[in-house]
């Protein structure tokens, strides 16, 4: 029998976090049918890509070493179809494709490419807010600034392109594999259902979406205010914040699942020279795309960018509703400051509990003899071999008493 091999490689903000949730909450019942998404942590697959790619990436690099060797290793083992998901892939160079597809080549494996993809409009607002919410202070006109540059000198600009520019990730990853083992998964327009993106990806991992279907929403996006005011939180507090509190704090308690979910707030979109800039570009990409003859699932007519919405400046936008927003932020933290207060309260309590207990255990009778037994023992032979009699019949190793 084949075996697949399924490589989803991005795009970054194509609910690629929602699909790797689905898979990794479902991996036990999957292999059940075949289906392997070798995973013991979450992170499994993106620090396969860090390993793969040899990215640094605030410490977590040397954690990674040797992770893309096991996971292939692992899927090299499995006889049925075996999926690898994580978007940073997609910036892998050709050496580094080379070296993926080598890992996990055997002679039943047939490898597919898997690349979900959205309209330019749409991901380069999302990009940005990604930005900012991972301790980036960089405005959002000199971000737009940074994308226009022909050079695409600024880091943000070669990552940028590195992952979302359409035809040159398939190119890379697809150069040698034949153009139906590569699948471009478009991202449905605005107003579709909301499965639509799970049931296309699904069909092509080959996974009943209706049996393993979301179980919760995908991330929503950042009003303009809200990312307005979380930029200018990151430079008070990127010099003073380590990173796993600003991941625990910032990103997931006050991003996304609060701020994100405030409502009336206006979304963030291009003001009209740079989508006219986008939509130009979006759309030669579409008819490059077109003559390929890659697998699309979907349509490419979802590629196309939508007109433009309503322009407002999260660099000058309404200073109230940045403060309304601000506020929002400390209420939401002064309240998960008193929960935690809270726990470490009760916590304490515990501890003097336990405290009061070894205390009383101390003053027993036994254990005074025990601990006069253990102190002559360092000088008197007859109490060293009366505690190593001891110690045998309790058959404990240790130097307590």
């Amino acid at each position: 029998m084949t075996r697949r091999v399924l490589l989803h490689v991005g795009a970054p903000k194509t609910g690629t976090s929602f699909v790797q949730d689905i898979l990794f909450t479902n991996r036990a019942a999957l292999r059940e049918r075949g289906i392997l998404y070798a995973a013991e942590r979450h992170d499994t697959h993106f620090l396969a890509a860090l390993d793969l790619l040899d990215l640094p990436w605030g410490g977590l690099e040397r954690e990674a070493v040797g992770a893309w060797d096991r996971l292939a290793a692992e899927v090299r083992a499995w006889p049925e179809t075996a999926i690898i998901s994580h978007e940073i892939f997609g910036r892998a160079s050709r050496v580094q494709v080379a070296r993926a597809m080598e890992s996990l080549a055997s002679h039943d494996a047939e490898i597919h490419v898997v690349f979900s993809a959205r309209d330019l409009v749409r991901q380069i607002p999302a990009e940005w807010q990604e930005n900012v919410k991972h301790r980036r202070t960089k405005t959002y006109t000199r971000f737009l600034e940074n994308l226009q540059d022909p050079e695409r000198s600024a880091e943000v600009a070669q990552w940028f392109w590195a992952v979302q520019e359409i035809p040159d990730v398939l190119d890379r990853w697809g150069e040698a594999l034949p153009r139906e083992q590569v699948h471009l998964v478009t991202v449905p327009r605005p107003g579709a259902s909301p499965t639509l993106l799970w049931e296309r990806v699904a069909g092509v991992f080959g996974i009943d979406p209706a049996e393993f279907g979301p179980a919760g929403k995908a991330n929503q996006s950042l009003g303009v205010p809200e990312s307005t005011m979380v930029r200018r939180l990151n430079l008070r507090l990127n010099d003073t914040l380590p990173n796993h509190h600003y991941r625990t704090f910032v990103r997931e308690l006050l991003v996304h699942r609060n701020l994100s979910r405030r409502p009336g707030s206006p979304r963030l979109s291009l003001p009209p020279d740079v989508h006219r800039w986008a939509s130009a570009l979006g759309r030669s990409w579409v008819s490059e795309l077109a003559l390929r003859g890659y697998d699309v699932v979907g349509t490419l007519d979802d590629l196309v960018p939508d007109a433009a919405l309503p322009f407002v400046d999260p660099d000058r936008c309404d200073e109230e509703q940045v403060a309304d927003a601000a506020l929002d932020g400390l209420a939401i933290m002064t309240r998960e400051t008193a929960r935690l207060r809270d726990v470490e309260i009760e916590l304490h309590g515990v501890i003097d509990d336990l405290m009061g207990q070894l205390d009383r255990f101390h003053s027993t009778r036994s254990y005074k003899a025990k601990e006069r037994l253990v102190a002559m023992s360092a000088t008197n032979p007859l109490a060293r071999a009366g505690l190593f009699a001891y110690r045998r019949l309790r058959g404990r190793n240790s130097r307590s008493t």
